[in-house]
């Protein structure tokens, strides 16, 4: 089974660049051949490729949930599916993106989103988002690790 772990994001502005970071960490984490981590950033229609031929996706990005800053959310995102709440902040709606990749949103599908504090000018992440990148970083490791098709994983999982 092929996984496709993709970091999105806007590295200019602050926290809203999280999956990129997290997918640079996890790139040099190393993962079995199956397993394949690649920062998208905002250019996500570039790589529909990867999209159409992944067997499981897991997203990483930042999320406004409500939460305080530096929670991180874990959504399979056949639960949103329909719902505004994954509308990205990056201009472009995931469902739409997945459609146009050919790929069906299943529960092989999870989404861990991280609240940011600050989406301003700035390379850097604030400091509750840095706090929690050993957290995301560790609990997506372990969700490539799990049994795909709807099983509940660690972190902290939010409805839509």
């Amino acid at each position: 089974m092929q996984t496709l772990i993709i970091g999105l994001g806007n590295e200019l502005l602050g926290d809203e660049g999280v999956g990129v970071h997290a997918a640079r960490v996890l790139q040099r984490a190393g993962f079995p051949e199956n397993v394949q981590v690649i920062e998208v950033g905002t250019a996500i229609l570039d790589y529909l490729e990867y999209l159409e031929n992944a067997e499981r996706i897991i997203i990483i990005d930042a999320m406004k949930g409500d939460g305080l800053p530096g929670t991180v959310y874990r959504i399979p995102l056949a639960d949103c599916q329909g719902q505004a709440c994954i509308a990205s902040m990056h201009g472009f709606d995931l469902f739409r993106v997945m459609a146009l990749a050919g790929t069906p949103v299943t529960p092989s599908a999870t989404v861990f989103g991280v609240e940011p504090e600050n989406v301003k000018w700035s390379l850097e992440l604030s400091p509750a988002v840095r706090e929690a990148m050993g957290f995301l970083v560790e609990a997506v490791r372990r969700e490539s690790r799990s049994i795909p098709a709807g099983q509940s994983g660690d972190g902290i999982t939010i409805s839509c």
